[in-house]
């Protein structure tokens, strides 16, 4: 069956006749049940179809890749939306002791409180934080529930992109499944009487309980973490337009997943992007200069960060069957709202290129399926690209991508420059210039294309733009700031390695 077109397939046991709109009194697969949903254009399901549809889909989505090996750690990334509360729902059912191929993986929970940067009060912060445990400790799985806030405390380390060579790790994906087959029957024979299932091993070590309500009731006292909430909004105020808003929001929220998955050894990470929210990604990601990135940004495997792959098994899901997979099967979602809430569909390009693709869908059916099978064509390995700075790293200080500043004759970045340098913009009134000079380590609205920061050299296109609408660069964390002083560092003795060499030879 085609998947997340809504339309254009056909397929199954029913005419290709079939006017649109028109679905039979009988469910499509099994012919027997009356159909309560339509997941494309007439093709109807019942009930007991659409569930074994919808779980074969995840399934499949995990068996081709292959890239979660027995025995491994997997840590959602849950905001309590549809997506990741049905993700959530099919890893729980997937770890049933009834289920026919259960899996294998032992899964963890994270979920960040972004309250601060929407501006909710400290009450409401609490009583969504309150929701989100009381679903995810209905799981059994261990969880961990921070706050946006602690991202000013992460080490510089996060920023560094680690190779994963693990020597306990089989050869191959049957040698790992054959030897964790061989452990649990050595755990059965043990102990007969023991819960030796794998959710109840997750049920006996999962940390209910955390320490969310301390830190949300110290951040409503003038103690010291106090100052990151503060710090945090004083860093979105700074930050002009609701599209590098966006972009910031994303970029803090993955440094807090990563550090998490790290320190608790997490070797995989699961998010719900679904087929209409990597569809729309794809078109915004062009828009914003991350084209390089596109395969690394949608796929299904992003290994950017080496020691910790980032999967997205819900690319494959659109919007619509998400929805009616919750509404008939009660996934308790939680919302919360975020930037972008009630904000017109012109606020940002993330908003106004959803809302072209979802106009654009319900007059052509095909139009998500189209843009997501399209780039699922794209290639998860990038050429080798650099920077226009000799000394700068092989990968972007913020995303971890490779640097893609090598400026070209015709390029779009070399035009770019030029036009920054020919007609510089003066100060903002907000920013930290005084005189209209810039100081050090300040954007304010200098001409962009020159030394203006010594954060430029090691960003990528696609984050020079989002931190150019940035007022000034001091507000970011201070992980950020030291990662950049430490890359600086390697790059000033590499050059008098390299010149000491010269020398030497000379």
């Amino acid at each position: 069956m085609c998947d997340g077109g809504e339309g254009g397939c056909g397929g199954g046991r029913l005419p290709r006749e079939r006017p649109r709109g028109r679905c039979s009194s009988k469910c499509m697969k099994c012919e027997d049940g009356p159909p309560v949903v339509i997941i494309r254009a007439g093709d109807a399901f019942c009930k007991a179809c659409f569930k074994d549809y919808f779980v074969h889909k995840f399934r499949a989505m995990l068996g081709k890749n292959r890239c979660i090996y027995p025995g491994e750690k997997v840590l959602l990334a849950f905001s309590g939306g549809p997506t990741s509360s049905s993700m959530l729902r099919q890893v729980q059912e997937g770890l049933n002791r009834e289920a026919a191929k259960k899996l294998r993986f032992k899964p963890g929970v994270i979920y960040i409180d972004e309250g601060a940067v929407c501006g909710r009060s400290l009450g409401e912060r609490e009583d969504t934080c309150g929701q989100v445990e009381a679903i995810v400790q209905a799981t059994g799985f261990p969880y961990h529930l921070l706050l946006l806030e602690e991202v000013f405390d992460l080490p510089a380390s996060v920023l560094n992109s680690l190779s994963h060579s693990p020597a306990d790790q089989a050869h191959s994906y049957k040698e790992a499944v054959a030897d964790f087959t061989r452990w649990q029957q050595q755990q059965w024979e043990k102990t007969e009487d023991a819960a030796t299932s794998l959710e109840d091993q997750l049920a006996e070590c999962s940390t209910r309980g955390s320490s969310w309500k301390e830190r949300l009731a110290v951040l409503a006292t003038s103690s010291f973490p106090a100052s990151h909430a503060e710090a945090l909004s004083r860093l979105f105020g700074a930050v002009r337009s609701l599209t590098a808003k966006e972009e910031l929001l994303q970029t803090l929220r993955t440094h807090l997943i990563l550090h998490v998955a790290r320190r608790n050894g997490y070797t995989k990470v699961m998010v719900g992007d679904s087929c209409t929210r990597v569809s729309v990604k794809l078109l915004t990601n062009l828009c914003l200069g991350r084209g390089a990135f596109l395969a690394m940004d949608t796929g299904f495997l992003d290994s950017r960060h080496g020691d910790v792959l980032i999967l997205r098994p819900m690319r494959e899901y659109p919007a619509k069957e998400i929805i009616f997979y919750n509404h008939l099967f009660g996934v308790p979602t939680v919302f919360t709202p975020g930037l972008d809430t009630k904000a017109s569909d012109r606020a940002s390009i993330h908003l106004l290129i959803e809302s072209f693709l979802c106009k654009l869908q319900s007059e052509f059916p095909s139009t998500i399926s189209t843009v997501y099978r399209t780039g699922e064509k794209l290639s998860a390995a990038p050429r080798e690209v650099g920077s226009d700075v000799p000394s700068a790293p092989a990968q972007c200080l913020l995303c971890l991508c490779p640097l893609d500043t090598s400026v070209e004759d015709g390029s779009s970045s070399q035009a770019r420059l030029l036009s920054e340098e020919l007609c510089p913009r003066p100060p903002a009134e907000n920013s930290c210039c005084e005189g209209g000079r810039t100081q050090a380590g300040c954007w304010g609205r200098p001409p962009m294309g020159g030394d203006s920061s010594p954060l430029l050299p090691l960003l990528c296109y696609g984050c020079r733009l989002t931190l150019k609408e940035l007022s000034c660069t001091e507000s970011l964390p201070p992980y950020i700031h030291e990662e950049a002083g430490h890359q600086r560092c390697r790059a000033a003795m590499k050059e008098e390695i390299q010149e000491f060499l010269l020398e030497d030879d000379a």
